[in-house]
């Protein structure tokens, strides 16, 4: 079994919005702790993006919170809300042999949410990092926590990993 890390729209702009029960900034120091367990086990580490399509210019904040991104380390810019659809995520992961994704970042029932229901539909093994991620409300994010992630893998912890 290969598993990757992948974490979610980790840019400045997402990490200030106002996210519950974890800030933004915790979500981003446990993703970092991720990283660098799943870099020091030689697993793959991908960083995952959006970009406005509707816009020439991106607003300030777009690009991957500062340090987060080591070499090595796979990124990728997505156009939708989920990581899969018009994006070469599968093709990138298949060849690295990957069949588990561990997934963590922003915004619980955005983000991961819909990456998460495109990789079970690839017929990845899901894992889900509770602490690591965050939601608009505590609420959102603890209900698809405890009640949608289960249905499509095993809902972990950030110590689990480090």
């Amino acid at each position: 079994m290969t598993s990757a890390l992948i974490l979610i729209d980790l840019m400045p702009r997402i990490v200030a919005v106002p996210v519950a029960p974890h800030s933004g900034a915790e979500v981003v120091a446990r993703c970092r702790r991720l990283a660098e367990a799943f870099r020091a086990n030689g697993r793959p580490v991908v960083l995952v993006r959006v970009d406005r399509p509707d816009v020439a210019e991106q607003p300030p904040g777009s690009g991957f919170v500062d340090g987060l991104v080591r070499p090595g380390d796979l990124t990728l810019v997505k156009r939708t809300v989920g990581a899969f659809h018009g994006t070469d995520l599968h093709d990138r992961l298949r060849a690295l042999g990957v069949d588990t994704l561990v997934l963590a970042g922003l915004i619980t029932t955005m983000g991961v949410e819909s990456t998460a229901r495109a990789a079970s539909d690839h017929g990845y093994e899901l894992e889900f990092v509770a602490d690591a991620m965050s939601g608009f409300a505590a609420d959102e994010h603890d209900f698809t926590v405890e009640r949608i992630f289960p249905r499509f893998g095993e809902v972990r912890t950030t110590a689990t990993y480090t």
